[in-house]
């Protein structure tokens, strides 16, 4: 079997000012591929409240990567067998994960975002400080 050469070049480059100064950071995390917001993403909220249902609720579970991290579809289908709506279902994973693109996209098409699930936490109560402020602050735009 013949090799072919391969060298690789490493090169460093120095940290701007910056960067010396604050350390690296990361990016903060955005919604739908980069966006950050949902306009930009493409949602203009023209979905209804009933334009949601259980399959949408298992894809945005599969789509944010929650069933590698769950490694089941209990917490999902708890949520779904508590007759609560699929786009407040949808609210409370997106408040878990702080997609605000999503956020919009749902509360626009009329989520609640106060309500409960059996163990009586809302999308508020799932939500980081900086997500639940964007949610209560979309909410009264909308109102």
């Amino acid at each position: 079997m013949a090799s072919i050469p391969c060298t690789f070049q490493l090169s460093a480059r120095a940290a701007s000012p910056s960067q010396r100064a604050g350390g690296l950071r990361a990016p903060p995390r955005l919604g739908w591929f980069g966006n950050k917001d949902a306009e930009g993403a493409g949602i203009y909220g023209s979905q209804g409240r009933d334009d949601f249902d259980r399959d949408d609720v298992e894809q945005y579970f599969n789509y944010m990567g929650m069933l590698a991290v769950e490694g089941t579809y209990d917490k999902m289908e708890a949520l779904l067998n508590q007759d609560i709506h699929p786009v407040d279902i949808l609210l409370m994973l997106a408040a878990s994960e702080g997609d605000k693109p999503k956020i919009e996209e749902l509360l626009r098409a009329g989520a609640k975002y106060d309500v409960k699930d059996v163990d009586g936490r809302t999308a508020l109560d799932r939500a980081s400080d900086d997500t639940r402020d964007f949610i209560l602050g979309f909410a009264k735009t909308l109102a």
